[in-house]
């Protein structure tokens, strides 16, 4: 049974346990919003549901509540920012802002980022540069729940990639997704609800099929995206591979299997070849390739031509990536955001322990 709490509620509280634990007036505030942008857009597995895990994480001293962000090497156009062991909440916008000021002087700024934590939702960040007619892009590496096409061995994040894309009278085109059949996050609200997991979502340890939404917790794995060798998941090994690649190789990150755990319980792996999780951040001024009113306009008539794609009989139309999510938004800004009943025990849990209410 879910209950329905409006986003100024959570802000308030959001924002109110990252004071609790250290962060600054402007770092809490950013944080509560990139969490709960996730709520917002109905990415319900990464929103205010994840408060808890990065409390735990602050409290076994994962997390730097004060990180100082620094810029470790750049040139015109490109950074490579070490986080500090910050919020990734809080890291990934800073990183992005200087990926925005970059492109501002060169056209293009690229960053990479190292020694950092879970950023949330990726398209929250990419979204960053549209208010300045930019296309952005943000991707992230993450705890390995991922077997490779033909392996048990789990090596890989859901690894997401996201691309924010202005356009005119249109709403924005952002496409937001993991590089997985389905993110991590999916599995965890079908626990809380008892339900199975559609086939080609995960495999046991041993490498079989399965659709038990714990499978994962019983030393199964993930499977990247298309599910099988038949149906593609090569392509999601691949795109799975070039976001870490990215994302913490470039950067000096860890990679692969020693990407750390977001569980603060799981033990951290051993060996680890860098620092903290990685991410990426693009920034591309329109007007670096043409003139932006011009793209724009050439953008809504895509979208607009797209939206009116004849369709397979009892669709009622083509989705443009983001309008789900721009839907949504409206509608629980306006009605509330629903929480399950295990996510409100949990907060009320953390709102006890700080002496707060929600």
């Amino acid at each position: 049974m879910a209950s329905n709490y409006s986003y100024q509620q959570l802000y308030t509280f959001s924002k109110n346990i990252f004071i609790k634990i250290g962060c600054s007036n402007t770092n809490a505030s950013t944080a509560a919003k990139v969490l709960l942008s996730a709520d917002l857009r109905g990415v319900d597995s990464h929103g205010i549901a994840r408060l808890t895990g990065y409390i735990r994480l602050w409290e076994v001293n994962r997390i730097n509540a004060n990180p100082t962000i620094t810029i470790v090497h750049e040139t015109p156009s490109t950074a490579t920012v070490d986080g500090d062991k910050g919020l990734g909440l809080v890291v990934a916008p800073a990183a992005m802002q200087i990926a925005i000021d970059k492109a501002k002087q060169a056209g293009t700024g690229w960053v990479s980022v190292k020694n950092s934590n879970h950023f949330g939702i990726a398209g929250i960040h990419a979204m960053m540069a549209l208010e300045n007619d930019m296309i952005g892009i943000a991707m992230t590496n993450a705890s390995p729940l991922v077997a490779p096409t033909f392996s048990v061995e789990r090596l890989l994040g859901t690894n997401p990639i996201a691309v924010a894309i202005p356009a005119g009278s249109e709403a924005p085109f952002v496409a937001d997704f993991a590089t997985t059949t389905a993110a991590n996050g999916k599995l965890e609200i079908l626990q809380r609800k008892n339900a199975p997991t559609p086939a080609g979502w995960v495999q046991t340890k041993t490498g079989e099929p399965s659709t038990d939404a714990a499978e994962v917790r019983n030393g199964g794995a993930l499977l990247p995206l298309g599910g099988d060798k038949e149906h593609g998941s090569h392509k999601g090994y691949m795109l799975g591979s070039i976001v870490d690649i990215f994302s913490a190789i470039l950067s000096g990150a860890n990679y692969g299997p020693w990407v750390p755990p977001f569980p603060a319980y799981v033990p951290m792996p051993e060996n680890m070849p860098g620092e903290g999780i990685g991410h990426f951040f693009g920034a591309m001024r329109i007007d670096a390739f043409r003139p932006a009113a011009d793209f724009k306009k050439h953008m809504d008539q895509w979208i607009q031509r797209f939206s009116a794609a004849k369709t397979v009989a009892g669709e009622q139309k083509v989705v443009i990536p983001g309008e789900p999510e721009t839907a949504m938004e409206a509608e629980r800004r306006r009605n509330g955001i629903p929480l399950q009943a295990s996510v409100i025990n949990e907060l009320e849990e953390l709102a006890q322990k700080f002496s707060l209410e929600i």
